[in-house]
């Protein structure tokens, strides 16, 4: 791929691909922004395109026009000088543009958790910017990587992409840090740990990834008939068994593999697919002390076996988003090249096949089979 320089010309005019309402796209033309002293435009060259983005596509979060698009990278074609001084980063870089926009002054940016800041909290907050959920009508309009170029205030979060790495397959890192963070950081998973995981997407072959690298001594991946390819790539990814849920009972094939013991970690990686799978987790954990991350994408469950829960002395932890540490090691893990990470980013799409692209990731009719991770294209 051609590398961007300060030779490279910028456009007019702005394509990007509009999500309208709910499983409806379409492509609408932006002027090109002003970028002041402290801000800075980024050249579009991959848009991840994950399981988050299928359910914002099916179930918008609000009835306005969005540019959808949180895994972003690309290089910056136009930047401030008050951008460079603040943030390090100058015209020409190839980035990593995380999709939270902080705000820098409340407690939890002073933490360097600023994944919870009230500032890009779509959920509790109507003027929140987080790339991919803040409607067009937000001036400068460009608040999704569905686009060719991107607007980055002072206050948006980057991560230089390492020498060697593609932005294709750059394009992974989002899951990839999201596997460091929830795998790692909140599942304490490490040497000899014995883990599930549930769903075989390119979330959970990016715990894989993870999990192996920290040393895990038995990595279990779970999936559908639907999986077969996925669970294929599991392995490869380094995954010690595989169990098909439509063929083989799981919770039984989990015990003869860990010798009744049951796993030390399960993390939940189905990406919404109801109370099942946390119940094959509290009963696939050890007898005492082991650890569930879940998603949260249930949105009842009134039959929580508290009881055993707790007889079982569980943590629970919540997957929320990553951090910028586990960016950064995501990055190095990429860099490294010692699993085929490849393996994951399946298939390419341009920007007017948004729709085919996203409906391909989901299994949902008008897709395409055996896509894991799709990487959006904005010039093609």
């Amino acid at each position: 791929m051609k590398r961007y320089s300060k030779e490279s010309p910028v456009a007019e005019k702005v394509l990007a691909a509009v999500r309208t309402a709910a499983n409806t796209t379409e492509i609408r033309e932006y002027p090109m922004p002003d970028v002041p002293a402290d801000a800075a435009l980024l050249k579009m060259e991959v848009a991840g395109i994950c399981g988050t983005d299928v359910r914002l596509y099916q179930e918008p979060p609000n009835n306005k026009p969005t540019i959808m698009g949180h895994e972003n990278i690309g290089y910056i074609a136009k930047c401030g000088s008050e951008f460079t001084r603040r943030k390090g980063f100058k015209e020409g870089d190839l980035v990593f543009l995380e999709h939270y926009v902080m705000c820098g002054k409340c407690e939890w940016c002073h933490k360097g958790e600023y994944r919870h800041c009230e500032n890009t909290n779509w959920r509790t907050n109507p003027d929140a910017i987080r790339y991919g959920y803040t409607s067009d009508e937000k001036a400068p309009h460009l608040w999704g990587g569905f686009a060719q170029y991107v607007y980055m205030p002072w206050n948006a979060v980057l991560h230089h992409v390492p020498k060697g790495v593609s932005p294709k397959l750059a394009g992974i890192v989002t899951p990839m840090a999201n596997g460091v963070e929830w795998s790692l950081f909140d599942g304490n998973v490490g040497y000899n740990s014995v883990v599930l995981i549930q769903g075989p997407g390119q979330q959970g072959l990016s715990q894989t990834v993870i999990c192996k690298q920290a040393g895990a001594a038995c990595i279990i991946v779970t999936g559908t008939k639907k999986d077969k390819a996925r669970l294929e790539v599991a392995k490869k990814l380094g995954a010690d068994y595989v169990i098909n849920v439509n063929e083989e009972d799981p919770l039984q094939r989990i015990m003869e593999i860990t010798g009744g013991k049951g796993v030390d970690v399960a993390l939940d990686c189905s990406s919404g697919a109801g109370t099942i799978p946390m119940l094959l987790a509290i009963e696939a954990l050890k007898r005492k002390g082991g650890i569930i991350v879940a998603q949260g994408e249930m949105s009842q469950f009134p039959n929580f076996p508290l009881e055993k829960f707790c007889v079982k002395w569980i943590t629970m932890k919540s997957a929320r988003g990553h951090s910028y540490r586990s960016c950064e090691l995501a990055l190095e893990q990429l860099a490294s090249k010692r699993f085929p990470i490849d393996l994951i980013c399946t298939h390419e799409f341009g920007l007017k096949d948004v729709d085919k692209a996203i409906r391909s990731v989901g299994n949902l009719p008008g897709g395409i089979p055996d896509v894991i991770h799709a990487s959006l294209m904005p010039w093609q």
